[in-house]
């Protein structure tokens, strides 16, 4: 087989391949087996036909047919690992030139990967809000844990904002009863949210016994956005008691005896998350550092189809919400426009982001082993909500493995270039992030031979288990 590559773009290719009679042989002789399974012929029986006679009952130019199809994506592959090219598309192929004993000759154009240089990363700078907590965050916490002790006592008061009531619903269309808009019974928190639009103005100052009717818009079912008549009623007001923060408050809501040993831990806590979140924007931050210093051409059916997949998906988290995207643009103070112009925008950065850390990855020579891969699974099954073992058979049974084995592989390209960045917060302080652990507590630099004492799977290995 001969093959020569055409460069038609960055970021397209067109392959020219022969292949000469002689290699469409074991393709043709496996088509002539396979027709002679499948025909009746008198005096032969099924699959012990010669090919003199398949040829005269099915025709030769049938069985090269079925004999191209078989070699053309098995020459293609070979023509693709011949010239070092990585697909990123199905293949527009096309057969130019085969007559019977002659040499079969076709092209095929495909977008690849385009040649990728990656510069210098070490000592990038990027700079990140500093990791504070202040003493309303601790507050602040205190009270979510004072609400979570809390009780309730019935009041003979109007409804405040913050009291829990006990509530029934009923929507009407145009005089008639709503299917599945009724409840009855309900327990709700005034000021909280996440149900009609409305509710909770109406629900202040009624008491006890009392009901009226607002309007708003439904946010599920087959009326969803339409405007309907909603009737409530009031049969229960409580308010909500919290206990003091005293040592009494500690022991009863943590293993600590005082209330200073509480709010420090409170405190700590709060810091470990405050941390995390630093070394998330600070990944963020040296990553566009180094995406400002290079230019890699995307092909446009790529990023079109990147494109479609996450405006699919925002409309069906939206759909979800019982929003339409008008409404989410108008919340936003977003256009279509400038909607699809951020849009647009991310997908370039993250596909970008994507050769940048395949090609880092690969350069360091990185791999990954059984551990890691079985840890990112969990991983990924809780963020999911699924069973991990039902999640993993789900990813081996669909041949998603390589997927998963090249997220750990750019993540770990990527803490490469974080940890060789120079970070600082706002104050000037460097950010520590080589040390950081998964908890957010800040750990001991590790020995250079446990560093270099674990030899690691490569990624192929990983992927054929």
């Amino acid at each position: 087989m001969k093959s020569a590559v055409e460069t038609l773009s960055p970021t397209r290719a067109k392959l020219r391949v022969e292949v000469p009679f002689e290699e469409l042989k074991p393709s043709l002789d496996a088509a002539y087996q396979q027709i002679a399974k499948q025909i009746n012929v008198p005096g032969f029986r099924r699959g012990k036909v010669p090919p003199l006679m398949i040829d005269r009952h099915v025709g030769r130019g049938a069985v090269l047919d079925q004999a191209i199809n078989e070699v053309v994506p098995q020459k293609y592959v070979e023509a693709l690992q011949e010239n070092s090219l990585v697909p990123l598309a199905q293949p527009e192929i096309e057969v130019t030139r085969f007559e019977d004993n002659e040499t079969l000759e076709f092209t095929a154009e495909v977008d690849v990967k385009p040649e990728i240089v990656v510069p210098d990363y070490a000592g990038l700078q990027a700079s990140v809000e500093d990791a504070t907590v202040t003493d309303a965050d601790v507050e602040e916490q205190l009270q979510v844990l004072r609400e979570r002790f809390a009780t309730l006592k019935d009041v003979e008061r109007p409804v405040e904002d913050g009291d829990f009531v006990v509530i029934d619903l009923k929507a009407t269309k145009d005089g008639e009863g709503v299917e599945g808009a009724e409840l009855t019974g309900m327990s709700y928190q005034v000021g909280r949210g996440g149900m009609l639009d409305g509710l909770d103005e109406a629900l202040v100052g009624m008491s006890a016994g009392e009901e009226k009717t607002f309007t708003s818009q439904l946010v599920g079912g087959d009326l969803v956005g339409e405007e309907v008549e909603v009737t409530v009623a009031v049969t229960q007001v409580q308010e909500q008691e919290l206990p003091e923060v005293d040592d009494d408050f500690a022991q009863l809501a943590s293993e600590f005896d005082t209330v200073a040993e509480l709010t420090e831990d409170v405190r700590e806590r709060l810091g470990r998350g405050a941390r995390l979140e630093q070394a998330a924007a600070a990944r963020d931050a040296v990553l566009d550092a180094l995406l400002e210093r290079v230019e890699i051409p995307l092909p446009d059916a790529l990023v079109t189809d990147e494109l479609n997949a996450r405006r699919s998906s925002v409309e069906q988290q939206l759909a979800y919400a019982g929003m339409t995207m008008e409404q989410y643009l108008e919340d936003e103070g977003q256009t279509v426009e400038e909607f699809e112009a951020d849009l647009e925008r991310r997908v370039r950065d993250a596909v970008t982001a994507q050769f940048l850390l395949d090609e880092v990855a690969t350069t360091e020579k990185f791999g990954v082993d059984q551990a890691e891969l079985s840890e990112h699974l969990v991983r990924r099954a809780q963020q999911s909500g699924e069973d991990p073992q039902q999640f993993a058979n789900h990813m081996f049974e669909h041949n998603h493995i390589p997927e998963l084995v090249q997220e750990i592989l750019r993540g770990k390209a990527l803490a490469s270039i974080v940890e060789s960045a120079v970070v600082t917060d706002a104050s000037g302080e460097h950010v520590e992030l080589a040390n950081l652990r998964p908890d957010g507590t800040i750990g001991e630099p590790e020995a250079e031979a446990e560093t270099d004492g674990g030899a690691e799977v490569p990624a192929e290995e990983t992927t054929e288990e």
